[in-house]
């Protein structure tokens, strides 16, 4: 029962977290509007992830430099 609850509880939270989107799709579906945001919002997100990628390659280049790398 317990994992049902979870399961439940997960659907839930992703409901919630993802109604910008379903409101983005049904409102702005119709114009151009809504494939601009819609686009705008992927590469604001596919920018993060690029800076965030630049800077776990730099921490892992200076680590590396220094000797302090985990080679476990």
């Amino acid at each position: 029962m317990l994992g049902l609850n979870i399961f439940r509880l997960i659907g839930d939270l992703f409901t919630i977290l993802l109604k910008p989107f379903e409101w983005i799709r049904l409102t702005l579906a119709r114009t151009d509007a809504g494939w601009w945001t819609s686009n705008a919002i992927n590469w604001f997100f596919l920018g993060v992830l690029i800076l965030l990628l630049a800077y776990w390659m730099k921490e892992a280049v200076r680590f590396k430099r220094e000797g302090i790398e985990d080679r476990a």
